[in-house]
C-alpha cells in the first residue's frame, strides 16, 4: 500500500488486540558495508527471533518494515560484490522464510519491486486503499471534532489524503494550538491542507512576464 495508508499501524493493533510484542525490523541495519557480515545480521535476526518467542507468553510478531530494501528482485550478479552479496542475504531469507516458525509481517509501497520467489512465502497479501471519501469525512472528525460534519465532508471531498497525511494537518494544528494560543478553526485546517498537497501546486522558476 501507499505511504501513510495504515500498513505498520494495523500490525501494532493486531499486537494489542492480540496482546503480543512485536521485534521490528530495521532494515537499514540489516547491511553492513563489510563482506559476510550482512548475512550474519540477517541470520541472527531469526535466531534472536526463536528466543525471543521462547521467553514471550504469546508468539510474538516480527515485522519487516518497508521489506522491499531486501525482499527486491534479485540481480544478475556477475562479477559485483553488492549484488553478490544481496543475492546471498536474499537466498539465506528465502530459507529462513521456508522453514520459518511464528507469526511474520512485511509491509511495503513498492511490491511490483518484490521478488516473485518471495510472494509463495507470504500466505496472505493485503492491499492497503487510501481511504474513501466517507471514510476520510469520518477520520476528520474523528481527529477533529471541533470541525462540523459539513466542514468534514468538504475537506474529504477536496483532499485525497491518506490516513498518514491527516496526522500531519492534525500535528500543525496542534504547534499552531501551542504557539499562538488559539484553537484551530476550518479556515486554519484548510490552509495546512493545501500546504500538505504541495505536490499538486505548479511552482515556476526565473522571470515571470507580466
Amino acid at each position: 500500500g501507499a505511504t501513510g495508508t495504515g500498513k505498520t499501524e494495523i500490525v501494532k493493533q493486531l499486537a494489542i488486540y492480540s496482546d503480543r510484542e512485536i521485534m521490528k525490523v530495521e532494515i537499514s541495519q540489516s547491511k553492513s558495508m563489510w563482506y559476510g557480515e550482512s548475512e550474519k545480521i540477517i541470520k541472527r535476526i531469526f535466531t534472536d527471533y526463536k528466543a525471543f518467542a521462547k521467553e514471550s507468553k504469546q508468539t510474538p510478531i516480527l515485522l519487516f518494515n518497508e521489506a522491499d530494501a531486501i525482499l527486491s528482485k534479485r540481480n544478475d550478479a556477475g562479477n559485483s560484490s553488492i549484488s553478490q552479496t544481496e543475492n546471498a542475504i536474499q537466498n539465506i531469507l528465502l530459507e529462513e522464510f521456508e522453514n520459518f516458525e511464528g507469526i511474520l509481517i512485511a509491509t511495503t509501497n513498492m511490491a511490483n519491486h518484490l521478488d516473485s520467489a518471495f510472494e509463495r512465502r507470504f500466505l496472505y497479501k493485503v492491499k492497503f486503499q487510501k481511504p474513501s471519501i466517507n471514510i476520510r469525512s469520518k477520520i476528520w472528525k474523528q481527529k477533529l471534532p471541533l470541525l462540523n460534519e459539513n466542514e468534514c465532508q468538504l475537506l474529504a471531498e477536496k483532499f485525497d489524503f491518506s490516513g498518514g497525511q491527516i496526522d500531519n494537518i492534525i500535528r500543525k494544528n496542534e504547534i499552531q494550538e501551542i504557539v499562538h494560543g488559539t484553537m484551530t478553526n476550518y479556515e486554519n485546517v484548510l490552509s495546512f491542507c493545501k500546504e500538505e498537497s504541495i505536490g499538486n501546486q505548479k511552482s515556476s522558476i526565473g522571470f515571470i512576464k507580466n
